[in-house]
């Protein structure tokens, strides 16, 4: 038997799939091997697990991505199937060769080993069958770990490394055991905030895929209005809907409100294959100027009644004029409660069919943080999402004491919402102070931070959108290696690890409890709120107060 680390792993109720093959490889590794589960990596603020590590004297290393349920590659696409569902799997040659890498170049940098010893990469499928000649570009079938394989898991191992592993140096026990020692050395640097958040962020990430279900419900429908409060996954689906309609041959448009969220639309399906691209992606007010409407260079011409009268009408009569090859034969609407009700009616004459055309629509009215009032012309009720998948328990709990919609916390636990207290002149330079602390002293990557504000813009965007425009602006929030200053009018749909949440007042008093409500959405793991709490409980009422008396009460040291 091999020393194994830790000697009982805790695989918890969703990770049976590893157990399976940890106790094939226990039972079959040589008491010189080291086998390791869940190694957990942090290059750069890049987080990478490696479900098991083998260290084997003599043969080398092995990185083994493990797989549940039954897995399939189909038309270049990877898939798993449980339960009844089948969803689509991110690539898991990529995902442990990324890892296996990442690996190399930390022990690299830290023992000097990076080109020594012989490492490779496995997947590992316990209960999914392959055959024997399967093969797929940089996968063979010797890399696999398949059902009926597991009886001889180990010497799969030893064949994988012997065959594919590079590198020629020292895979001796005492080089093996030193690689160890420093695997584990790094452990608790990510065992921290850190690493509760990337367990909980791929719990999450796997809960908005389950989604997917939703969709396979609307597969025949032509219409429907899906609605949801904060981390329940809508602009996931919004895009998986948009990336189905398109596939299956239809001309589709997907369009939202804010400037932010169409770059990261135009960001995530550029990526998409060619024929999973839709037609058109980007604001609503982006369609009227693709069909050759005029946009005043004038900036005093861009009022509210161009953006919400004006543009949708000349919207109406461009679609009335387009060649019908040019329309389209689905759009699909996210955080469409930003909607006004003439711009509905331009969008249904956007469709080659405006009576029955497709047309599916995410929202959340509370959410509702403009003071619009459309409604989409989805005659069918609704369909509820009735559970927050992105928000830690902690966050859920907080910005759903001020939802219209009840939802279930499916997140982990994680870490308390900090609440730093500060009247409204000082919110900004505490909020400054908080984003040194967390990037410096904690070790949160700047690209895993956001620093919102819920009234006038941070210094830091103003200087940024000045110097870069706004798309260079929004480029900036998928920089790894930089914090990110927003509004909240600007961030609904868009979501980062940590968020800051400078309540420095709020415009429009009869929207501020929206206002608020999005913003505290806005982190998936950590939320430090930065403001006065009386403004918090006049503004959030009884759910927040009460609420906040969970929180942590917080001071950085100031900068």
């Amino acid at each position: 038997m091999p020393r194994c680390i830790p000697e009982r792993p805790d695989f918890g109720p969703d990770r049976h799939a590893e157990r399976e093959v940890w106790e094939a490889l226990e039972h079959q590794l040589p008491s010189d091997a080291i086998l390791m589960h869940s190694a957990n990596l942090n290059e750069n603020g890049r987080e990478r697990e490696i479900d098991l590590l083998v260290l084997w004297p003599g043969v080398g290393i092995a990185a083994i991505e493990v797989k549940g349920g039954r897995v399939s590659y189909e038309a270049g696409r990877w898939y798993q199937q449980g339960n009844g569902s089948k969803y689509p799997l991110q690539d898991p040659v990529a995902q442990v060769q990324d890892a296996r890498h990442m690996l190399q170049r930390y022990l690299g940098a830290h023992l000097g080993v990076r080109n020594e010893g012989r490492f490779a990469h496995l997947l590992a499928f316990p209960y999914t069958p392959v055959p024997r000649g399967w093969e797929i570009p940089g996968c063979s079938r010797s890399m696999v770990i398949a059902r009926e394989d597991l009886v001889r898991a180990g010497e799969a191992v030893r064949g994988a490394i012997n065959t594919y592993g590079d590198g020629e140096g020292d895979t001796g026990k005492d080089a093996l055991k030193r690689m160890a020692a420093e695997i584990l050395r790094e452990l608790p640097t990510t065992s921290g905030l850190q690493a509760l958040a990337a367990e909980h962020e791929a719990r999450s990430d796997q809960l908005t895929r389950d989604q997917g279900r939703i969709l396979d419900l609307l597969r025949y429908q032509k219409r429907a209005k899906i609605i949801g409060g904060a981390g329940s996954g809508k602009t996931w689906l919004a895009l998986e809907q948009t990336r189905r309609l398109t596939k299956a041959g239809k001309r589709v448009a997907l369009l939202c409100y804010g400037r932010g969220l169409a770059r990261y639309f135009a960001r995530i399906t550029g990526s998409w294959k060619p024929n999973e691209r839709p037609a058109h992606v980007g604001m609503f007010h982006d369609l009227p100027l693709r069909w050759g409407a005029h946009h005043p260079l004038d900036p005093r011409m861009l009022t509210d009644d161009y953006y919400n009268r004006h543009l949708p009408r000349t919207l109406m009569n461009r679609a009335r004029r387009q060649d019908k090859s040019e329309l389209f034969d689905a759009i699909v609407v996210d955080e469409g409660q930003d909607f006004e009700s003439i711009w509905w009616e331009a969008i249904r004459l956007c469709l080659k069919d405006p009576a029955e055309g497709g047309l599916f629509v995410f929202a959340d009215d509370s959410q509702r943080i403009f003071d619009r009032k459309g409604n989409p012309p989805v005659s069918s009720d609704p369909f509820v999402l009735g559970e927050n998948v992105r928000n830690t328990k902690q966050i859920a709990a907080l910005c759903g004491s001020l939802s219209e919609e009840l939802t279930t916390p499916r997140g982990l636990s994680g870490a308390k919402v900090r609440l730093l207290e500060t009247e409204v002149p000082e919110v900004i330079g505490r909020a400054d102070d908080t984003v040194a602390h967390l990037t410096e002293a904690e070790g949160w990557a700047p690209g895993q931070v956001a620093l919102l504000t819920t009234k006038r813009k941070h210094p830091e965007q103003q200087q940024i959108i000045d110097l870069r425009g706004w798309d260079g602006y929004w480029d900036s929030f998928f920089d790894a290696d930089t914090v990110f200053y927003g509004n909240v009018l600007g961030f609904k749909g868009l979501e980062r690890s940590v968020v800051v949440l400078a309540v420095n007042g709020f415009g429009d008093p009869a929207r501020s409890r929206e206002i608020l409500y999005a913003g505290l959405s806005r982190a998936r793991s950590l939320l430090v709120v930065v403001g006065p709490r009386q403004l918090l409980e006049e503004v959030g009422g009884p759910g927040v107060a009460h609420r906040l008396d969970d929180a942590e009460p917080w001071i950085p040291p100031r900068g």
